[in-house]
C-alpha cells in the first residue's frame, strides 16, 4: 500500500536526510511555488504538488553524485506513491535521470527548480528583495552567465519549452508564486 505524505509530513521526512539550511530553504521554496502553480492548474491537488516540491531533492545532500537515483530507491523503501516518485525523479531528466516529465506538474517542477534559485539570487541583490521585482530584471540576470552560475540556464529554458510558454512568462509566474 503506497502513501502520499502531507506537505508537513514531507518536510519532516526531508529533514531526516537534509540538515543544511540552504537545502531545507530550497525545498520549502520549491514546495510553495509548486503550490501556487497548482492553485492555477490543478486546484484539487495543491498538497500533492507541494509534497512533490518538498521531497524533490530528498537525496541531494547525502548522494549528490546519485541524485534522483537514490531518491527513487529511498521513496520506494518508504512506500511512497508511484506518481509522487515519478514526479520527483523526473525533475532530473536529462541531467541525472532518464525518467521524462510527462504530466504538467512534473514539467512545472523541472522548470522552476533551477529558476527559483536564479530568482532568489537576484532578489538578494536588491534592497527591496522580491517584493517589486520584475521579470525583465531576471531575464537580464539570466543572460549574464556569471550571475548565479550554478543555476543552469539550459535547464530553465528546457523547462519553459516543455511547458510551451515563453521564458519571460515562466519567470513572471515564478516571481508571483515566490512572492505569495
Amino acid at each position: 500500500m503506497s502513501y502520499i505524505p502531507t506537505p508537513e509530513q514531507a518536510k519532516e521526512i526531508l529533514m531526516q536526510y537534509n540538515k543544511e539550511a540552504f537545502h531545507i530553504q530550497h525545498a520549502e521554496t520549491v514546495s510553495k511555488v509548486m503550490g501556487e502553480f497548482a492553485k492555477e492548474y490543478d486546484s484539487e491537488n495543491v498538497d500533492f504538488w507541494r509534497t512533490v516540491g518538498m521531497l524533490h531533492d530528498i537525496d541531494f545532500e547525502l548522494y549528490p553524485e546519485q541524485h534522483c537515483v537514490k531518491a527513487n530507491e529511498m521513496l520506494h523503501e518508504m512506500g511512497m506513491d508511484e506518481e509522487l516518485i515519478h514526479a520527483v525523479v523526473s525533475h532530473g531528466y536529462g541531467i541525472c535521470a532518464d525518467v521524462e516529465p510527462v504530466k504538467y506538474m512534473e514539467k512545472v517542477l523541472f522548470a522552476i527548480d533551477e529558476l527559483t534559485g536564479l530568482i532568489g539570487a537576484a532578489a538578494l541583490m536588491r534592497p527591496t528583495g522580491i517584493s517589486d521585482m520584475e521579470a525583465k530584471s531576471v531575464v537580464k540576470k539570466f543572460k549574464d552567465k556569471k550571475f548565479a552560475a550554478g543555476c543552469s540556464r539550459d535547464v530553465i529554458q528546457r523547462g519553459a519549452d516543455m511547458l510551451g510558454i515563453e521564458l519571460r512568462e515562466l519567470i513572471a509566474k515564478t516571481i508571483d508564486a515566490m512572492r505569495a
